[in-house]
Order: structure tokens, then sequence, then C-alpha cells
């Protein structure tokens, strides 16, 4: 039977330090869904009250029904002062969750130095904070900071520290290599060494990637001992990052026979990492182990010829057990395969043999080339394949658009679109303001389109992101515009991209209505002899 290993995400809260990574409180929500759906045991939110998004977010969190624990991130008491009137452990209190993280010093040289205090007060702070928020009811989880440090300086009192926490009623002992500069055979040391000296004592792993051995030191951990392991989604967070829960996973479950998250929940690993990657807006590397694009990916000679024969002789895992696909980028039949297999995921009759296919196939190809990416906007690509096979029929078509706009001294930007679209043979005129361009465009359209299509009423903007695709060109670059739209009962991406940004907002805002009226009767139809349409001309 295996062993079971307790998974701990903080993309939220120590993810949120890297450089580059900002999340409103909307994504948080959206991450912490995502993470509770792929299985992880704890989610760990933020500080509470240390700023505007992480009150909102505890506020939210606490009507998702999520089967993870969200936990509360703080540090222990001041020095001199008493556990029940110290404000930060109050405001984890008042966050409303089951679960607390506390952080609390193990190096001596820290104590000293950043803390200005004693060994003993700090002791002290440890165990009065611990025990403050076990007496309400709350479960602990203790991050002993710099301890792989504090041992190699003073193993005595390191331990002591986790001995003071167990005391206290810590649920977790979390052993931190906060400066990430430990080696593997160094981190099984000092574990197997405490399962001596605390027999029995529930211990965690928290380690940061500054030797890019993160994975590997929480691995090592784990065989040594460990049942508790922290990370974050992609390996965000300060410096070069925290250990990678996309690594970690599998190679926990999958090589060494640990239960994680279960192996259905495994198979949405790599969805789940791009989704995050997506809302953070930032580039996932393609070689990212396990979950990149690139992962198992092959590009000709007798690799190619060799998997496919059989996939074992160069990829290691069966890429779905990850959620993840082979690819292989040079082949004209493994290129038929990955779309057919794309389209039979969206629920169409896709024949990969007629010409219609073998067109949109290159299409695809030569789109993913400029810079299109289909992985995080199904919608658009389930538009162009439906295309192809012929299930789209035109409801309206574009002819032109113009923007202006307008910065006077002293008052705000204004933008206004004026837009020309042609409807069951009516050629209509519309303008509209906005906040921004591409609000002025999304107005514009909704006020030609939604007396004809009323459905457009129930669709909004969700979520709207930039990226850059080769910054050596500067302010010419081209740019990836992703577009999330929602109605009531569903959620859509879509793509677009130009090396002007009003033009790649302007793609991704018409797939996505195309794609919001799919299955809409146009002005000019009837009922009986429409199904699933909806195709605009651009």
């Amino acid at each position: 039977m295996s062993k079971s290993i307790s998974i701990f995400d903080t993309t939220l809260r120590d993810g949120t330090q890297g450089e580059g990574i900002s999340l409103s409180a909307d994504d948080k929500v959206k991450i912490a869904k995502k993470l509770d759906a792929l299985g992880v045991h704890y989610i760990e939110g933020g500080i509470p009250g240390s700023n505007s998004k992480d009150i909102e977010f505890f506020k939210r969190v606490q009507d998702l029904g999520l089967t993870s624990k969200v936990t509360a991130f703080g540090s222990t008491r001041r020095k001199g002062s008493i556990a029940d009137q110290d404000a930060n452990l109050r405001r984890i209190l008042e966050s409303g969750v089951s679960a607390a993280t506390l952080v609390g010093k193990s190096w001596d040289f820290h104590v000293h130095t950043a803390l200005q205090t004693t060994l003993e007060e700090n002791l002290a702070m440890i165990y009065d904070s611990i025990a403050f928020l076990k007496q309400k009811g709350l479960e602990v989880i203790f991050d002993a900071e710099h301890f792989f440090d504090g041992y190699k300086n003073n193993p005595e009192y390191a331990v002591a520290v986790l001995t003071k926490a167990r005391e206290a009623g810590a649920d977790w002992l979390v052993m931190c290599d906060t400066n990430g500069g430990s080696l593997p055979h160094e981190i099984s040391g000092v574990v197997a060494s405490l399962s001596d000296q605390l027999p029995g004592a529930p211990l965690g792993i928290h380690t940061h990637n500054d030797c890019e051995l993160a994975v590997a030191n929480t691995l090592s951990a784990v065989q040594a001992g460990v049942q508790h392991v922290q990370g974050t989604m992609n390996g965000y967070g300060e410096r070069c990052g925290n250990a990678n829960l996309c690594s970690i996973i599998p190679n926990l479950q999958l090589k060494l026979g640990y239960d994680c998250i279960g192996d259905d929940n495994l198979r949405t690993l790599t969805n789940t990492a791009r989704y995050i990657s997506e809302i953070a807006n930032v580039n996932m590397p393609v070689n990212q182990p396990y979950v990149g694009n690139a992962a198992f990916a092959h590009k000709g000679g007798i690799h190619v010829s060799a998997i496919l024969r059989d996939s074992r002789t160069y990829e290691h895992i069966e890429p779905e057990k990850v959620g993840n696909k082979q690819r292989v980028l040079v082949s004209e039949l493994a290129g038929q395969s990955n779309i057919v297999s794309k389209a039979h995921d969206m629920g169409l009759d896709f024949d990969p043999a007629s010409e219609q296919a073998k067109h949109i196939i290159g299409k695809i190809k030569e789109l993913e080339h400029e810079g299109y990416q289909f992985e995080g906007a199904d919608a658009s690509l389930e538009l162009l394949l439906r295309e192809a096979n012929g299930d789209l029929k035109e409801l309206f078509t574009f002819e032109s658009f113009k923007m202006l706009v307008e910065k006077s001294a002293g008052q705000p930007v204004v933008s206004e679109a004026f837009v020309k679209i042609r409807v069951a043979g009516e050629s209509i005129y519309t303008a509209a303001e906005g906040n921004g361009p591409v609000n002025a465009l999304d107005n514009a359209m909704r006020k030609a389109l939604v007396q004809y299509f009323p459905a457009l009423k129930e669709m909004h903007l969700a979520d709207y992101k930039v990226r850059v695709l080769d910054d050596k060109d500067a302010t010419a670059a081209k740019v990836r515009v992703l577009i999330e739209s929602k109605n009531i009962e569903n959620s859509w991406n879509t793509v677009g991209v130009s090396s002007n940004v009003i033009e790649a907002s302007w793609e991704a805002l018409i797939d996505s209505m195309r794609y919001a009226l799919l299955g809409a009767i146009g002005p000019e139809h009837s009922q009986e002899s429409t199904s699933r349409q909806g195709l605009i001309n651009h």
C-alpha cells in the first residue's frame, strides 16, 4: 500500500513573490478553484489584512465550498507581546480559515540579527503563537524558516525550535530551505537524523530553487521520511522560485509510488499548470518537464520513426498520465493526428483524409508559426475546425472599423469605435465609446448585433491578457491577445495575434462573439433550417 503525501500549494502567497507576478482577487479565486479541482490538500491564500486583494480573497473563498483546506499565512507574535493581543494572529482568526501557516525563526543567527531578541524569547514566541491558534480550533502548520542553515550552524537550537512547536500542538513541522542553498544529500541527512531525535513527528519540507535543486531536495526529503510537501505551480516564487509542484507530484506519484492527488486528478495537471500560467500572464517554458508544450515533442529523424512504433522508445511516461500529449513537429501524418485528436475532444466528426482537413491543418500550423497559441484558446481552435468541417454558417459579415483615441491636457483618454458590419443583407454602421479601445469595439459590436442576436446580452468579457511575442522588436513587436468570455452557463477563451495590439484584440473579440453565437438563428433563417451555426468572415 502506497504512503500518502500531503500536498500544500503556496502559489497564491509565496508564488506571488516572484518577479512579474501580480494576481488580483479574482485571479486568486480562479486559481484556488483550479487547485481544488486538481486535488491539492492545502491552498495557502495569502496574508490576511496585508492588502485589499487578500482581504477580498479570504471573504470570497468562504463561499466556494472548496474541498482543499484554505490556509492563512502569518508570523509568530512579536517579541515581548502577548499572543491573544497580536494583530497578526487576530487577523488570521478573522479571515475565517480552518488552518493557519505560522513562520518562525530556527536559525540562531536570524534570531539575534533579524529579530534582535534572545533564543529563549524566540522559543516562547513560537510556543505562544501556535498554542493560541490551537486553542481557537485551528489546524497549525509551522514553517521553520532557514531550518537547514540553522541546523548546520546550531543543530541543538534548530531541533529545539521544532520540539517547542510540537509541544504547542503544531500539526505539521515544516523544515524550510529558505535561501535555497542546500544539496540533496544534506537535506536527506538532516531529515533522517530528525527521525531519531523527534520520533513520529509530522515533518514537512519547503524548498527554494536557488541552486536549481528544489525538486530534487523535496524528493530527497520525502524519501528520508517527510510526509508533507510545500511548493508552487510552475515553480513561481521569489528569486529563482519555489519547488515546482508540476514536477514534484508526478515524480512522487508515478516514479516513487506515493499517493498524492490520485491518478484521475493527475491527468488534469497539464491543463491546471497552463491555466495558471495564463491567469498569471507569465510565459510558460515550452520545455518545462511533464506539463510543457515540448515535454513530449519529437522532431524528425530516428526519434520520430521509433516513437511511431512504440512511444516508450523516447518517452519516460505516457504523456496522458499528466494530461499532456505527444507532439511530432515535422510529420504531416502526426500533425493530422494531433488535430484529429483535438477535434474528437470537441465532439466533432473530423475526417483527416478530406481536402478541407488537410487545408485547415496546414492553416493551423501556419498560424502557430505566426504566434497563435491554441492550447489556451480552445474556442478559436474549435471555430477553425468547424469551419473546415462545414459546420459553420455566416450570420454576419465584418466590413470595417475605425478607432478614435483622444487625449487632452488634464483630461482622461477618450476611446471611440466606429464599426461597419452586414447582417441579413443590410449594412449597419455604429459608434460607441468605451473605457479603452477594446471596450469601445466591444460596445460598438454589441450595439450593432444585439437587436439580431439577443444572446449577446448574456455574454461579457471576463479577462484580457496581452503578451509580447518577441521583445527584440520593442514597440514594433507582435503581441498575442487572449480573451476569456463568459455567459450564464459557460466560459471560453479566444486568441488574436498582430503587431498592432488593437487588431490582435479585435481578432480575439470577434472570435469570442462567433463562439457565443454557435447555434444562433440568423434573422434571414428559419428555425428548422439552422443548427449550431455562426461564422463571421474577417
